[in-house]
């Protein structure tokens, strides 16, 4: 299939010549009007777009800036008949692919082109490896390849389709919300509702209510029936979040309803059947608090029928480059942004930060380093300070390498230890070779194979 060229220059002799040198390979169109192009580009897509960066009394680089907000995997390359060419060199900060001077030289124009759309393959091949490798790597929208995070995806599995109670254990910012709305969506209840209750955001004196409902009449300004919310998730899913704060004088109606699969709403005899899933998640150790009497024994086991538990961030840094790639590309359809990665210096740094807050931390991490990041890369300067400021803790043994090779290909191994000689050696293709014993153009290829970039 032939690749198309749009040109866009306001001299009516250079769109002719340029489409008549340009149109025995490449289907091209050439316009003299910005707003005639733009419009153009909406309704057909385009390889390469040719841009005078001087055309009339536009600002080429706002052209540019539209036409990369309309299409952001065209390649642009800039047409300038200026020789300083400040602003040509902006454009390219700003993600031209390069500039060419006017007069054009036609055997460099076509060289150029060729180079411009080896670029957009290669792009578009690493972006599909990379889609199919997050692809593969995700579970209901939980990311991770570390041997902790296969177990929970089989425990998933096993789960979904009975009614056992379930338990998610784990720090904050694990994703325990994650895992039960999982266990709800892939099984045999995912076309009924799931509701999620927060036990530690709800006041004591209302958790009853927003659990059970009540009757009109039932006190001052119960002026009509409310559902609780066991009633509104009857036939599907109910998630008691952070279930350690839930009050202990609650605790035992609870497991009322539990044993008797059904309830009543404050102020009514009435009672109403349920076949419900219950799911629950703490931050806190319940069996301690059990032992403590902070939580009752009885409603522990009924609902701890089998135990999820999470691992934090800091222990399966495994996952780090995934979890980093999806809250990028997350984050560029949010933001309208293009970043393609991290530099060097910041990767050093995520992955030897320990993650206080886990997943939900990280994720504020990187959409802050992208709100501020104005390149095709999440620089060291782009991180928040207190990332920046951590310094790890080497003397009790938070350096993890060795345990994140685990359940890794040696074709991923190789390609982490590429890098990190890479990095210790600047960059520089010879003493990395040398360190490795391989030869530079062996060294080389592996670079190219593996998309490395230092």
């Amino acid at each position: 299939m032939r690749k198309s060229i749009l040109i866009i220059d306001d001299e009516i002799g250079i769109c002719t010549s340029l489409s008549y040198a340009l149109e025995d390979k490449y289907d091209v169109k050439a316009v003299t009007s910005p707003l005639e192009g733009i419009n153009l580009m909406r309704e057909e897509c385009f390889n390469i777009c040719l841009l005078d960066l001087k055309i009339g009394g536009y600002n080429g680089l706002e052209v540019f800036e539209k036409i990369k907000l309309i299409d952001k995997s065209i390649i642009v390359i800039i047409m300038t008949a200026y020789g300083s060419i400040d602003s040509s060199v902006e454009a390219m900060k700003k993600g031209a692919y390069t500039y060419l001077t006017k007069p054009l030289n036609l055997e460099e124009l076509y060289v150029v082109i060729e180079q411009a759309l080896s670029h957009q393959r290669l792009n578009e091949k690493v972006e599909y490896l990379s889609q199919e490798l997050e692809n593969k790597y995700v579970y209901n929208g939980i990311v991770g390849r570390s041997p902790s995070m296969k177990t929970i995806y089989m425990l998933i599995d096993k789960l979904k389709d009975v009614d056992t109670n379930v338990v998610i254990t784990g720090e904050s910012g694990t994703g325990k919300e994650l895992v039960a709305r999982a266990i709800h969506f892939s099984g045999k209840r995912k076309k009924e509702r799931f509701e999620e209750v927060n036990c530690a955001a709800i006041p004591e004196t209302l958790l009853e209510e927003e659990l059970f409902g009540h009757k009109k009449g039932a006190f001052t300004g119960a002026t009509e029936d409310r559902q609780g919310r066991f009633e509104v998730a009857n036939n599907g899913t109910i998630f008691l979040d952070e279930i350690g704060d839930m009050p202990f004088s609650l605790q035992a109606k609870l497991l009322r309803v539990l044993q008797q699969k059904e309830c009543s709403p404050i102020g009514s005899n009435e009672k109403k059947k349920l076949n419900i899933r219950v799911i629950s998640a703490s931050n806190k150790d319940l069996k301690t608090m059990v032992e403590c009497k902070e939580f009752r024994q009885d409603l522990y086991f009924r609902l701890k029928v089998v135990e999820i538990n999470l691992p934090a961030l800091r222990e399966k840094k495994q996952d780090l480059p995934l979890l980093i790639n999806h809250f990028i590309q997350q984050y560029n359809n949010e933001l309208n942004k293009n970043i393609k990665g991290l530099s060097a210096r910041a990767e050093r740094k995520l992955m030897s930060y320990n993650y206080p807050g886990n997943i939900r931390e990280l994720s504020n991490i990187i959409e802050y380093a992208m709100v501020l990041s104005n390149n095709d890369y999440i620089k060291f300067e782009d991180l928040p300070e207190d990332v920046k400021g951590y310094e790890e803790d080497v003397s009790h043994g938070n350096n993890v390498f060795s345990e994140d090779l685990v359940g890794m290909t040696l074709k991923e191994i190789e390609a982490i230890v590429l890098k990190a000689t890479l990095i210790k050696n600047g960059g520089r293709i010879k003493d990395t070779a040398e360190m490795l014993s391989i030869s530079e153009k062996g060294l080389r290829n592996k670079i190219h194979s593996y998309n490395i970039i230092v």
